[in-house]
């Protein structure tokens, strides 16, 4: 093949009709060698088993599923516990699958074989599949339901599809199993959570009681009722107070009064009469005044005047003063003689004395109240931050305690849910049958593997073969090794399949080459072409 110029679709077809015997007899044996190398492998034989997985009757809007982790790693994992040597050894001494002492080596074979892949099935394709479904009306939704397959490969059919069987159950056991166990242990939790958080509420109130109870009328919501109750009790202090001192004049005057009265009286009983003394005194003042106007303190008349107005003024004091003695001491009790007015007056100063007592009681006590409620408004700003922290505390954990509770009730309606069988459940829909052919080797699988690899080899060899071949063969691998035009061409007239080529040349570069080609005419016959 000449490599001095570009290559065209002729050139190509002209390359596989030469080599098509080269790239033929590897294909067609390949395959053949491909079937016989099947039979060096042992034969290995799969059984399946589909499990559905159907979703819990329940809506989750009114119970949580008991388990939301993903449904492919939910699968995974059940695969890897259930393949556990713990739970297959009974299993496979149930099945007396092997002797006793080949129990590991088949366990280790089926942690090595056993296959679980999630998959997505069709209600409506699974309802269709299963007895009984033209009767049944068909379903609402058709959303996808997930569920996996189970699959095992064994040496032996039979021990195939048992293991198959028995792996099928024990996953879907295990899954019962294990979300009643986590729909317990979740219920188990939380109802301690709970009662922790219970305690925790009832140390919290009674703290708070507590502390209300030591700062009672100091909260701070008793700010707005300590202030009012302070307005309050001031303007009766006040009103007291006001009482009070009325009641003091009003018996003060009273009893001058009644001093009056009984003197009066008195001096009416005797000779000694105040309002006597009275009228003398004033007429022995004014006369005084007049001496005085005319003659001078040492006058003798002016200095008996004014010995007679002290002596009477003397005796006008004990008069009164014997009269004001005589006022207790007859002020509840007086003497039959007495005149009314002088017990009415005695009445009234009894009445003021209890209006004052009482009054002066009502000051004290308003007093001791005003104190109380002065100490608490002044103590607020402390027992209020105490307070609040309280509070804050108190109500954390009532809002912790609640949201638990409602979490335990959640769980518990999941765990009745799970009892009920209410909750997702997973159904064998297809048990695993007995394989009547080998899942590997796939016999047919290796010859087509063959026939590739052959046909590959096949194309390789021609490839190389084309390559390596420098023949000139048509006349522009003349044109484009000699780099002449060419002149004429003329048929070749030989019965050689393979003609030599041969080159004659003049010693100047112009000669003659003769080389083969296909002609135009005749495409059966080839035709020597000269170039001159």
């Amino acid at each position: 093949m000449s490599e001095n110029r570009e290559l065209t679709m002729d050139d190509y077809l002209a390359m596989l009709r030469r080599r098509l015997k080269v790239i033929l007899i590897p294909a067609l044996l390949a395959p053949l060698a491909g079937f016989m190398v099947s039979y060096l492998f042992p034969p290995k034989y799969t059984s399946q088993s589909t499990v559905l997985v159907e979703g819990q009757k329940v809506p989750d809007a009114y119970v949580a599923p008991v388990i939301t982790s993903d449904f492919t790693q939910r699968v995974q994992t059940l695969s890897q516990e259930v393949v556990s040597p713990t739970r297959l050894r009974p299993v496979i001494q149930g099945l007396a699958l092997v002797k006793p002492e080949e129990e590991d080596k088949l366990i280790s074979e089926i942690q090595q074989n056993l296959q679980v892949q999630p998959v997505i099935t069709s209600m409506s394709a699974a309802a269709a599949s299963s007895p009984g479904a033209k009767k049944n009306k068909p379903s609402a939704s058709s959303e996808p339901v997930p569920g996996f397959t189970v699959n095992y490969s064994d040496s032996n059919a039979a021990r195939a599809q048992k293991i198959c069987n028995a792996m099928t159950s024990l996953i879907v056991d295990e899954n019962l199993r294990e979300r009643a166990t986590i729909a317990g242990s979740t219920t188990d939790f939380l109802s301690r959570q709970v009662e922790d958080a219970k305690r925790t509420v009832d140390e919290q109130d009674a703290k708070l009681a507590a502390f209300k109870k030591q700062y009672l009328g100091q909260l701070p919501t008793d700010v707005d009722n300590n202030m009012r109750m302070l307005m309050s009790l001031n303007s009766q202090l006040d009103a007291t107070t006001q009482a009070l001192s009325r009641a003091q004049q009003d018996k003060a005057y009273t009893e001058s009064m009644l001093a009056q009265q009984i003197a009066a009286w008195k001096s009416s009983q005797s000779s000694a009469n105040p309002q006597t003394l009275e009228q003398e005194l004033t007429q022995l003042k004014a006369q005084l005044m007049q001496l005085q106007s005319r003659y001078t303190d040492d006058y003798p008349d002016v200095i008996k005047t004014k010995t007679e107005i002290a002596d009477i003024e003397k005796k006008l004091k004990e008069v009164n003063a014997a009269a004001a003695a005589t006022v207790p001491e007859n002020t509840d009790n007086g003497s039959a003689t007495e005149t009314p007015e002088i017990r009415q007056l005695r009445l009234q100063v009894h009445q003021y004395q209890a209006s004052i007592e009482q009054n002066t009681l009502d000051q004290k006590k308003l007093q001791s109240q005003i104190a109380i409620y002065q100490s608490r408004t002044a103590m607020s700003p402390t027992v209020e931050e105490q307070y609040k922290v309280l509070t804050r505390d108190n109500d954390n954990a009532q809002s912790f305690y609640k949201d638990l509770l409602a979490k335990k009730s959640a769980a518990g309606l999941g765990t009745s849910m799970e009892n009920a069988q209410e909750g997702e459940q997973m159904h064998i829909l297809t048990t695993a049958g007995l394989a009547d052919s080998p899942s590997f080797p796939v016999r047919p699988l290796f010859a087509a593997a063959g026939m590739g690899a052959g046909l590959a080899l096949g194309i390789l060899i021609a490839i190389i073969l084309e390559f390596s071949d420098k023949s000139i063969r048509t006349e522009k691998d003349a044109a484009a090794v000699m780099d002449l035009p060419l002149l004429i061409s003329v048929p070749w007239l030989g019965e050689e399949s393979e003609p030599q080529d041969d080159v004659v040349g003049n010693g100047n570069g112009h000669g003659r080459r003769r080389f083969w080609g296909r002609g135009d005419s005749d495409p059966s016959k080839e035709h020597e072409h000269v170039e001159v």
